[in-house]
């Protein structure tokens, strides 16, 4: 095994490499690590990049492949390119599932059968609370995009993200109500704090973190690799560079071998503190 597929064996190193696909979004939603919005800049990684990324992190022992934006389905290429993806190995899309209607979902058919499952934001188990941080009209698409990826055989996973890391006990019970009536199981919910970056610190907003916090997760954009998802963030339209790893990202080899050597020695369990695992 290379170091990397050795670390990512032992746990020091994330199995899964992140994908930057895009930074525009529909939403511009209060807690935002991007400031992603209709308006933001694309900053797109193209097809053939994204495909060599998957071809090359299988080769170096990654396990699984994470596309997240900006809102990754707003980029028309992105159904083939999640057929080229999956052949490769078993990506999840983080989404905020206010784009499945009939067209697109019609454009994802190919998918069906392949590794390919959906990460779905969802805040709170009542409507006004949810579009409040997300957008109008938010939390109804939301309750009719999942069983309709369901009943396609896709696997989805729903992301709570709050204020302190914690729901009440009652909007906790009521949301987990939600979710299994909807054909989503606890094990497929994660609840995860606000972090204090992008668009989140400017409303003052989050927790804050240091890099021994939050898990080792190789994460490529089209401005360099990052140590994790939560570090190309963007403050004023400017990448936030606190958390780059390397500029270089061809060949993939260069960033995720420098990552090791970061991670290499860290105290066990340190990721694990903020809970946004």
């Amino acid at each position: 095994m290379t170091g990397v597929a050795e670390a990512v064996a032992a746990g020091d190193l994330g199995g899964r490499v992140w994908l930057y696909s895009n930074y525009h979004c529909n939403l511009a939603c209060t807690y935002c690590l991007t400031e992603s919005s209709p308006s933001s800049a694309r900053k797109a990684l193209s097809p053939e990049t994204m495909s060599r990324l998957a071809r090359e992190a299988a080769d170096l022992g990654f396990t699984d492949l994470g596309i997240t934006g900006g809102e990754p389905l707003l980029l028309p290429s992105l159904p083939s390119t999640l057929v080229e993806l999956a052949t490769v190995l078993p990506t999840l899309v983080l989404t905020n599932a206010t784009l499945f209607g009939d067209h697109r979902l019609a454009a994802l058919a190919p998918l069906v059968g392949l590794p390919v499952s959906f990460q779905i934001s969802l805040d709170a188990p009542d409507p006004d609370p949810n579009d409040e941080l997300r957008g109008p009209g938010n939390f109804a698409k939301v309750v009719e995009a999942i069983p309709r990826l369901l009943e396609r055989g896709f696997g989805v996973r729903i992301a709570t993200t709050v204020g302190d890391g914690r729901l009440s006990e009652d909007d906790h019970a009521r949301l987990c109500e939600l979710h299994r009536s909807l054909g989503v199981s606890d094990e497929d919910h994660v609840v995860r704090p606000i972090i204090a970056r992008g668009r989140a610190e400017d409303n003052g907003l989050g927790q804050r973190f240091t890099s021994d916090e939050i898990p080792a997760e190789l994460t490529v954009t089209v401005d360099g690799a990052f140590w994790s998802p939560f570090g190309p963030t963007m403050r004023d339209g400017r990448i936030d560079t606190d958390l780059l790893v390397t500029r270089v990202t061809d060949p993939l080899a260069k960033p995720a071998e420098a990552l090791v050597r970061l991670v290499q020695g860290r105290p066990a369990g340190a990721d694990a503190r903020l809970g946004i695992r």
